[in-house]
This record gives C-alpha cells, structure tokens and sequence, in this order.
C-alpha cells in the first residue's frame, strides 16, 4: 500500500485547489472500485472494507500532509516578517 500512497501522493501537490485534489481523489476511488468490480469483491467482503479504508486513510493522510506544509509556509513567512520588522528598527 507504499506504494498507491505515493502515487497519490505524486498525483496531487500543494498548488492545487482544494477541488482539483479533490477530482484526482475521485479518479482513484473509481479507479479501486473498478478493480474490485474486477476481482468480483462483494461489498460484504471485508477486503472490499478494508481498500476502501485504506483508499480514505491515504488521502486523509496526503491532505494532512498538505495542511502542515502549508502551515510550515504560513510560518516561515511570518518569522521573516517579524525578523524583517525586528531588524528595521534597530
């Protein structure tokens, strides 16, 4: 499962808008829902449960990672800004 998360992960970046994720996110659950169309996997299947989990759980994970990236920007931009500020009135 490494793997798919990467290549979530690769899909997406944090330049995209929350609805562009959003679209590639789409692309991959009917991307799993055709391959468990495919294997012929019974939604009672706990297999089924638990790509689908995982399916979610990864890109929960890929927006969180976006979040604290955009946080960690958000931060070193107002450290500069202080710092910045700081040393013009010396």
């Amino acid at each position: 499962m490494a793997d798919f998360s990467e290549l979530v992960a690769q899909a997406v970046n944090p330049a995209m808008s929350r609805a562009e994720r959003e679209a590639v996110y789409t692309v991959v659950r009917q991307a799993v829902q055709r391959l468990q169309e495919r294997e012929a996997l019974a939604p009672t299947d706990a297999r089924y449960s638990l790509q689908n989990h995982l399916v979610e759980e990864t890109i929960r994970d890929v927006e969180g990672e976006i979040a604290r990236t955009a946080a960690l920007r958000k931060l070193d931009a107002a450290l500069a800004a202080q710092n910045k500020a700081y040393n013009e009135r010396r």
